[in-house]
């Protein structure tokens, strides 16, 4: 039979009130009260009813993920930081994978799911603006990612050019002169590729060091096989850099691989960096130094974000609001210690 607080404030020897402000966080719970409380319901093994507390606030109890990728282990790794957040306020994560398609990030976000869930936490890569503007749906949005929207919705990102510059920074400080750069683009210009194309040109010029657009290497996507690709169109050109920032761990993990082929050792011939701090740049044959995003404070933001907008107490123009990095450094800079 399902234990009920009822049972628990029995128990407990309290009111049905005070295991009600326990099992639902309130801070107005002595200490001992609380203890005393929750000693109650691990005897009894209580489980509170989610469904149900969300249905007397009118919600469902869920929130939507849209990524462009699940594949990608950035994404992957994302969604884990945000299934947990929301887990910490009782809320269930749906995922979703866009692939990047504008149709279908416009689908997303004009609220196709809106009769399951309470939010969405958007990552764009090909949605506009004025696929926002005008937004029907009535269910809160909050949006990652370095897209500049200037739209009455929270926004969580890290500053691209700043982490750009760090990173570029670090491979002039190890001696490196000809740094290349893998992962231009061509569309829109407030992608992060080109934030972090600016900022690899921004920390160069301050250095006196050439950015020329040799070192620039384009890639169709972001996965293995476009660093690989970008890294061997460089080298067959006859432009051989002393190091390279790539765009993210997997560009910069397909750009070893050419590396070793060609027999140039990383990181003695060329340095490598990489952006986003996935697992698998822990696990190769030379460990991967990269920028590493505070994932687990991305997930907190959107999480809060949501759950403010939720209580109505969100600002009519919305809020950019800014997550940590560090680089992490690893043997494809610094070398085997």
């Amino acid at each position: 039979m399902r234990v009920s607080l009822k049972d628990v404030a029995e128990r407990a020897g309290v009111s049905i009130k005070t295991v009600s402000n326990v099992v639902n966080k309130y801070q107005h719970v002595t200490p001992a009260m609380r203890a005393r409380v929750q000693q109650a319901i691990d005897e009894l093994g209580y489980r509170p009813n989610l469904t149900a507390r969300h249905l007397r606030k009118g919600r469902t109890g869920i929130i939507a993920l849209a990524v462009p990728e699940l594949g990608n282990p950035y994404f992957a790794e994302l969604a884990g930081a945000v299934i947990d957040a929301a887990a910490a306020h009782d809320f269930t994560v749906l995922l979703d994978h866009t692939r990047g398609d504008r149709e279908q990030e416009v689908l997303v976000s004009q609220g196709f799911r809106a009769r399951v869930i309470d939010g969405l936490i958007l990552s764009p890569l090909e949605l506009e603006a004025e696929d926002l503007r005008g937004r029907e749906a009535d269910v809160p949005l909050v949006l990652l990612g370095e897209r500049e929207y200037d739209l009455p919705y929270d926004h969580i990102a890290i500053d691209n050019v700043a982490a750009a510059r760090t990173a570029v920074g670090h491979l002039i400080g190890r001696g490196r002169s000809s740094i290349a750069y893998l992962g231009a683009r061509t569309d829109s210009a407030n992608r992060p590729a080109h934030l972090r194309l600016q900022g690899w040109r921004a920390e160069l010029t301050a250095a006196g060091l050439p950015a020329p657009d040799s070192l620039v290497g384009p890639v169709g996507g972001w996965n293995r096989d476009d660093g690989a690709k970008a890294m061997a169109r460089m080298l067959d050109s006859g432009v051989r850099p002393d190091a390279v920032f790539a765009y993210n761990d997997l560009v910069a993990i397909g750009a070893m691989r050419v590396l070793h082929e060609r027999g140039l050792r990383v990181p003695w011939d060329v340095a490598v960096v990489g952006f986003d701090d996935i697992a698998e740049g822990q696990f190769g044959a030379v460990t991967l130094t990269t920028i590493s995003p505070d994932k687990q404070a991305i997930a907190r933001l959107a999480v809060a974000s949501l759950l403010r907008s939720l209580a109505g107490e969100g600002e009519p123009g919305g809020r950019t609001l800014s997550a940590e990095f560090e680089l992490v450094e690893r043997e494809s800079t610094l070398g085997r210690r």
